[in-house]
């Protein structure tokens, strides 16, 4: 079922952001007078599922059966339909290679401008329904748990890291991101009150990029409940103890305790408990897996001081925009890092596979949402790339014409829509064979 779920979520999201981008060629073709010939949703060789073409209308509408995409076939250009046939007939005043350039700059940007517009309204409408929570780094008081990757780095458990190469890092959760986004040299941190610098060797990128959980949150131990199946069921456990040292040795976060648990397995030691005001000793068991058996309280509201921001309709506007802005940006980085090859970032490009796992298995529309606007921008910003078959690349010769006066032969846009298919097919074999690899990894 959880699978079901992920797969109508792609299936949905791609679907909004496939008709939004193609209705943006659409209505500026539309507004030049253009002719349009198919507006599709996903692919229909050799037939569509559904296909409509309304009297007194040159548009035929349809839903096609290969979900890779969608096509808005324009009279007069060379697009991935490679229509030769009509390319070879004199211009009509209709078609798009008759129209001046800035009008088919317009109608090729158009695709890219309302995926940008479309995240814009989403963020906001997030923005205004549920608003922002998030955990600023600052309120993280027990610094971060480090994984084997960030030890071997520098960093030790406890580090409350206050920014990299100079850069404060605002919220908890985007610690990592920040620090491969900007491929961060320094990282400033306080270590047991004491301002400390991190020197982050490059040559640790790759594996950045390729580990996740190098900084998790350090949280207190605390008791939530004791299933009546537990091995201390009746060591008198209650919910709201906080365990703050284990056989003597002092430890209140979860890590440690667990860690301290893990090296006395199927024994029986002595727990000091804060309750309330009060501590107290127990004698607890620990289980073969070096467990207590017991729910731990996840609530982190509790333990921190979470930030919840809430949004007018007139602020969700700016505060939308300003998102999606920063999300462009910081997107535009992550290319950077794929395209070098020194950072092995290519590694981690992924198919529709890789977009199911980000989706979350049960239905949860403010997720859904804030992914859908995230998609939409990776979609605008991938067609905005100077490559034939893109956007981009239609848009570079447009403005190649605009800038010399002198129009690509159609010719030569045949044979650069080629090579350019050749590109998007070897990226497209990348990402499917990077998710295949991964599935039986």
């Amino acid at each position: 079922m959880e699978t079901i779920l992920k797969i109508l979520q792609v299936i949905l999201a791609l679907s909004i952001l496939i008709l939004v981008h193609e209705f943006g060629h659409y209505f500026f073709a539309r507004l030049f007078k253009i002719r349009v010939e198919k507006f599709y949703l996903f692919f229909d060789p050799w037939f569509s599922l559904i296909k409509y073409k309304p009297r007194n209308s040159d548009t035929e509408y349809g839903i096609g059966w290969l979900p890779l995409g969608g096509y808005c076939k324009i009279s007069g250009m060379i697009d991935e339909s490679m229509d030769k046939d009509a390319m070879n007939e004199e211009p009509k005043p209709w078609e798009f290679r008759s129209k001046p350039a800035w009008q088919r700059f317009f109608v090729m940007f158009g695709g890219v401008f309302f995926n940008f517009i479309l995240a814009i309204l989403i963020y906001s409408a997030t923005l205004f329904t549920w608003g922002e929570e998030y955990l600023k780094n600052s309120d993280a008081v027990y610094g971060v748990q480090c994984n084997e990757l960030s030890l071997k780095m520098g960093f030790q458990n406890g580090d409350k890291i206050i920014s990299f190469d100079d850069n404060e890092v605002v919220k908890f959760h985007e610690l990592q991101v920040i620090l491969a986004r900007n491929q961060a040299t320094t990282a400033n941190v306080i270590r047991n009150e004491q301002s400390v610098t991190v020197n982050i060797d490059p040559v640790y990128l790759p594996a950045i990029l390729s580990t996740p959980g190098m900084f998790t949150l350090r949280v207190p131990f605390v008791v939530l409940s004791v299933p009546d199946t537990s091995i201390n069921a009746s060591a008198g456990l209650m919910s709201g103890d906080r365990v703050v040292a284990v056989d003597s040795v002092e430890a209140f976060i979860i890590q440690d305790v667990q860690e301290l648990l893990s090296l006395k397995r199927g024994l029986s030691v002595p727990v000091r408990i804060l309750r309330g005001d009060e501590t107290i000793e127990k004698s607890l068991t620990i289980d073969s897996d070096g467990k207590l058996g017991i729910i731990l309280d996840g609530d982190i509201t509790k333990f921190f001081n979470v930030t919840t921001q809430k949004y007018t309709l007139a602020g969700s506007v700016p505060a939308g925009f300003k998102k999606s802005t920063a999300t462009i940006g910081n997107y535009f980085k992550e290319l950077g890092l794929i395209f070098s090859p020194k950072t092995e970032a290519y590694k981690s490009v992924g198919s529709f596979i890789s977009i199911g796992k980000i989706f979350p298995s049960s239905w949860q529309w403010d997720i859904f949402w804030n992914i859908t606007a995230w998609l939409s921008i990776m979609l605008a910003v991938l067609n905005l790339l100077p490559i034939p078959a893109l956007d981009g690349g239609h848009i570079l010769f447009v403005l190649y014409e605009m800038a010399t006066g002198r129009k690509p032969s159609d010719k030569f846009l045949e044979y650069a829509q080629i090579a350019g298919m050749f590109v998007l097919f070897g990226i497209m074999f990348l990402a499917f064979g990077n998710d295949i690899y991964r599935l039986f990894k």
